[in-house]
């Protein structure tokens, strides 16, 4: 189970956004004719330039949503032009209805799931196979036995669980209930924004089916929006991965350079630095490495004073503190250097028994479980002799390197010696 840290409202904050503006656009009666025009190239337009964009990066899994998505689109808009033309449904409407009500969330949920673990051709394969023979199935069936498939999908099995409010047919409600379910577990297992958007997504499809022959252009807005959904996910993914520290979820070192130049004129910066932290991955493994690395992240992720945290390489950290003193900022490093300094890891146990009664028992007997950390800290503040944010982190540095030689586990300001150095020595 993730981290409670891992769990973002950011993931869903685009895709809720697109969502709410496609339901306003479908609610919208009175269009003129730029609109009507642009809702009828939307959808074929988002997928072209979506499904590029996941084709380019590789993104097999998010391309064959937008394709699921478009095949619905592109069966019901056939349906819902010749209503408006004629003022009546096509014989084959309500067979073709029930199917895509049965079969977009099926294939939509199949996809969102299906992780890419293969080969990229062998998996282009699979997903094109699967969906080749959905279609195919599906399609012998609504020629071969239209009547007969037509009574199957609208017969109401369960009349203790139908309601006057269904708009769908009876089947399509537990498939749907299923994909959310589906799609839910997979968000709480690994919270991603692709996967927070296939949530909303399948929302918005669920809203959009019985709306397609009632609200105009319905139809066309919402497949667009849920398309837009998805490759705006595989853009966040990909800002994540280029700002964000996979391993300590704090921004990375490319988005520190990008605030360095937005900071004005008065402003603190600390380079941070774990102590001894060689020796922990030699003694314990890099797998408590990295569980140090995390500790000390969430840490100074939480740092106050208007601080922020970035991983600037390998174990050392960068603190940012814009529009502050360096008198500002001194306690608020020392808080955290002292939170930092007190906190006890508690290491797993290879041989840990599977009762966790039992495991909780052996490590608290064994003194040779549990591990302290500590940080030393270096700060400096821009001056006149260091006017860009480079010279500044160059003497944080210089301060940091200080701390290390006073004994570690300490904090140390530019300009000041090493008996200056604000420091709690561990019991």
């Amino acid at each position: 189970m993730p981290r409670l840290s891992a769990y973002r409202y950011s993931h869903f904050v685009p895709s809720v956004l697109l969502l709410v503006a496609g339901l306003a656009a479908a609610y919208v009666r009175d269009l003129n004719v730029f609109f009507t025009s642009l809702f009828n190239v939307l959808p074929t337009l988002v997928l072209l330039l979506g499904g590029a964009y996941c084709a380019v990066y590789r993104r097999q899994r998010e391309l064959f949503l937008m394709v699921t998505v478009y095949i619905a689109y592109f069966l019901l808009d056939t349906q819902t032009d010749h209503y408006r033309d004629n003022g009546k449904v096509r014989e084959d409407a309500a067979v073709i209805f029930h199917l895509c009500c049965l079969l977009l969330p099926l294939l939509y949920g199949l996809y969102g799931a299906w992780q890419e673990r293969t080969h990229l051709l062998q998996d282009m394969v699979a997903r094109f196979a699967v969906l080749l023979a959905v279609g195919s199935v599906a399609l012998g069936l609504e020629q071969s036995f239209p009547q007969a498939l037509l009574n199957w999908l609208a017969d109401i099995r369960w009349p203790a669980l139908h309601g006057q409010w269904m708009s769908l047919i009876q089947l399509a409600y537990p498939v749907f209930a299923l994909m959310f379910v589906l799609l839910g577990v997979q968000y709480v297992r690994s919270p991603r924004p692709l996967h927070a958007a296939q949530l909303v997504g399948l929302a918005g499809l669920f809203w959009m089916l019985p709306k397609t022959f009632i609200l105009p252009f319905t139809l066309n807005i919402m497949c667009s929006q849920v398309m837009l959904m998805i490759a705006a996910a595989v853009a966040h993914e990909g800002y994540q991965m280029a700002f964000r520290d996979e391993l300590t979820g704090l921004p990375g070192r490319r988005a520190l350079n990008e605030r360095l130049q937005r900071l004005g004129r008065n402003y603190v910066i600390a380079m941070s630095d774990v102590d001894h932290f060689k020796r922990f991955n030699d003694t314990h493994g890099h797998d408590v490495g990295d569980q140090v690395l995390r500790l000390v992240a969430s840490k100074l992720g939480k740092i106050g004073g208007g601080g922020r945290a970035y991983r600037y390489g390998g174990e050392e950290f960068a603190l940012v503190f814009a529009g502050k003193t360096l008198e500002e900022c001194l306690p608020h490093l020392e808080v955290v250097r002292g939170v930092i300094a007190a906190y006890v890891i508690h290491l797993r146990d290879p041989d840990r028994p599977v009762d966790d009664q039992q495991g909780r028992q052996r490590r608290g007997a064994s003194g040779a479980s549990q591990v302290s950390v500590t940080i030393s800290i270096g700060v400096a503040e821009r001056q006149l002799e260091q006017r860009s944010p480079e010279e500044v982190i160059k003497a944080a540095d210089q301060a940091l390197y200080a701390a290390k030689g006073a004994g570690r586990n300490c904090v140390i300001a530019q300009g000041q010696n090493r008996r200056g150095a604000i420091r709690t020595k561990a019991a």
